[in-house]
């Protein structure tokens, strides 16, 4: 008798560890556990109180807690309080922080190719980026760009916005010599555009720019959507605010996490960070397409001049932008991979887009 009751017990023990949350095998015979609890520290670009930009970071915070059961959290800081926005890759890549938000277009001064994936311009629009990225070879890319300028970073795209304003000037612009000389906070490759055509340009944190302007150290500047340009108070400052956005018809924000804090999730909850981070795409769109137009009439109540790039300026820009293109895939060869790719793909997307969508 002893010999059948023994074995009964130890297996009802095993039983009993395992619904209580004890490890346990998953068919392919790896140890989990189904009541880990995981916190990953989190730096922000942005204010999590900042429209649309920031709102998304509470968002998916929101997400990833109520996807996971509240078994993976997010712990998100705010710019400064562990590292500065530009600080955040390096942060995150050496294991200083966690993971952080923010937009591979900051990283221009360390990797020339990073604007690539962040916005483009006279680039694909958000349907055709996100094409691009999930099924050409744009997050292969992205992760690879990293990869090769040994950051030890996991990459995602957990947000993209749809074209933001073209900028906000004091002085209405007709022509080239309108924009030569001025300085001008500008973002990522449409920056690269801008300094050829004689302007002074600066990137700087978005908590950096209206100050910047009401002291005078800029003379304009481009910062994001008009729900975001106007939570800055820029028309508080300058008066013509330019559409449309040439140098961001699309723009990605990504979640990065340090490689070692990646490896030591499991399976499942990497694809609750996965899954998390598609879905804010989709509601970082739907959400920031829906809020633009009350605040552009809102400037127009305000006396905001909103005008249109003509096409003489559109032309010079794309021109402009071309040159800038050539130049950068002649001195990166990896700049130059992701853009012939990125090229090839809109090409053959062309097909479709040229035939499907009213003009």
């Amino acid at each position: 008798m002893l010999k059948i009751v023994r074995p009964l017990l130890v297996i009802l023990a095993g039983a009993v560890l395992s619904s209580c949350g004890g490890p346990a095998s998953d068919p392919s015979g790896e140890t989990r556990s189904t009541s880990r609890k995981t916190r990953i520290e989190l730096a922000s670009f942005v204010p999590m109180s900042v429209n649309v930009l920031g709102e998304q970071m509470a968002h998916i915070k929101e997400e990833l807690s109520a996807i996971s059961g509240g078994n993976l959290e997010l712990e998100v800081f705010e710019p400064g309080a562990l590292v500065g926005p530009l600080e955040i890759l390096d942060a995150v890549s050496q294991g200083k922080v966690d993971a952080g938000y923010g937009a591979s277009g900051f990283w221009a001064g360390k990797i020339n190719a990073a604007p690539l994936f962040s916005a483009i311009p006279f680039g694909p629009d958000t349907s055709e980026f996100i094409a691009w990225l999930y099924h050409g070879n744009g997050m292969k890319l992205y992760q690879e760009m990293y990869d090769k300028n040994n950051f030890n970073v996991k990459v995602f795209v957990c947000a993209m916005i749809p074209p933001e304003t073209s900028g906000w000037f004091a002085n209405e612009i007709t022509s080239q010599d309108d924009l030569r000389d001025l300085k001008m906070r500008f973002f990522g490759l449409g920056g690269l555009v801008m300094g050829k055509l004689g302007v002074s340009v600066s990137v700087l944190p978005g908590g950096e720019i209206f100050p910047a302007l009401e002291k005078g150290v800029i003379d304009a500047t481009e910062y994001s959507l008009p729900t975001v340009d106007e939570s800055q108070g820029f028309h508080k400052l300058v008066n013509f605010n330019y559409f449309p956005a040439w140098h961001q018809q699309s723009t990605t924000h990504e979640i990065i996490i340090n490689n070692d804090v990646w490896n030591r999730l499991s399976d499942t909850q990497k694809a609750q960070i996965e899954t998390t981070c598609k879905s804010s795409v989709l509601h970082s769109i739907a959400y920031s397409e829906s809020i633009q137009s009350a605040a552009m009439k809102r400037n127009i109540e305000r006396g905001v001049q909103i005008r249109e790039w003509s096409p003489e300026m559109i032309e010079l820009f794309r021109t402009t932008w071309e040159q800038v293109a050539e130049e950068e895939s002649a001195k990166d060869p990896f700049f130059k991979k992701a853009w012939e790719d990125l090229k090839a793909f809109r090409a053959d997307y062309a097909i479709w887009a040229d035939r499907a969508f009213l003009k």
